[in-house]
């Protein structure tokens, strides 16, 4: 097969001793190549070099047509999620998902949640470290704390405390990491969670079928996916929350509402390819965008994977919108 009908998947550097969420990353590889091989490429799946020389060396001896983009982390962090397209950018090669420019403004979840509030998009109130000290007091919780910068469930351990009432519980919160400044506080929603998977192509983004995941906890448990929820497959949390793409007549507004505000964030951050929205609404009804996923996990298993299964997509339409969306 002729080298220009070649694609590499670049997927994030793993250490021997990588966590259940960073190997996730290895059967995200195994499915973008599945489809890749049935859409007639030839396909190479090499985790993502250190080395810039390494990189350009690589690049050159193959010429990819196009290569995917699956570096979710660098050096075991998320903080360099931004560094891999960037580079694919210098290099001046096509390559799947989002820019590095949407990457990065949708990682660092405290700048994802100025630019929502600049744009109208509804999100919940957050607290940053510094501006916690700085104040003598907050409106009362409950209040999380999450990382800036790593996935949603990084830190949210279930068998420790999740939620802070006020500013001297969440102070010792803060302290008790290395680096406090690279957590925040975000308010609590007590409410339904809803996931909405979009995906790209030639063609408009398609938001896809809106799932909802369906908390079965006893009253007082805080409704919060933490690392066991999506991680520790036997673990109370994991099993008690389940996605669900079945809504009555009477959500039906609420689910167009989710859309809209859906292709609000595919066009305020400029997203491309593939994304997902994670919302939370209210007892009441308000509507709150929790998180910005650029390029989300696109395993087998996934709730992309299993919204675009609702859409009546095949695995090989997937992954040839996504790739096409490249050559938009």
């Amino acid at each position: 097969m002729e080298a220009n009908n070649q694609v590499i998947i670049y997927h994030s550097p793993l250490a021997e001793d990588a966590p259940a969420d960073e190997l996730d990353v290895l059967d995200e590889a195994a499915y973008f190549r599945a489809g890749l091989e049935t859409l007639g490429f030839e396909v190479l799946v090499w985790p993502f070099p250190f080395d810039m020389k390494t990189l350009e060396k690589q690049l050159q001896q193959v010429k990819p047509v196009v290569m995917v983009n699956l570096v979710e982390t660098i050096l075991g962090s998320g903080r360099l999620v931004h560094i891999g397209p960037a580079l694919f950018e210098h290099f001046q090669v096509p390559y799947t998902g989002c820019q590095s420019g949407a990457i990065y403004t949708t990682s660092d979840k405290i700048l994802a949640k100025k630019l929502m509030n600049d744009a109208g998009i509804p999100t919940a109130e957050f607290l940053t470290y510094d501006s916690l000290k700085k104040r003598t007091e907050i409106s009362p919780g409950p209040w999380i704390v999450k990382s800036v910068w790593e996935h949603a469930s990084f830190g949210l351990d279930e068998n420790e405390k999740l939620l802070f009432e006020n500013r001297d519980e969440l102070l010792k919160r803060f302290e008790k990491e290395k680096n406090p400044d690279h957590f925040f506080a975000e308010r609590y929603i007590h409410g339904r969670e809803f996931n909405l998977s979009i995906i790209g192509g030639k063609t408009d983004p398609e938001v896809l079928p809106p799932a909802e995941i369906r908390f079965t906890y006893p009253d007082g448990k805080p409704r919060i996916i933490g690392y066991k929820a999506k991680w520790d497959e036997a673990s109370f949390e994991y099993i008690n929350t389940n996605r669900s793409f079945d809504f009555s007549d009477a959500d039906q507004y609420l689910l167009e509402k989710l859309k809209h505000i859906c292709h609000q964030c595919w066009e305020v951050f400029g997203l491309s390819g593939y994304a997902r929205v994670d919302f939370r609404v209210d007892e009441a009804g308000n509507i709150f965008v929790l998180e910005i996923n650029a390029n989300p996990c696109i395993s087998a298993d996934s709730g992309f994977v299993a919204a675009a299964t609702r859409a009546g997509l095949s695995q090989k339409e997937v992954v040839e919108r996504i790739v096409g969306a490249t050559f938009k």
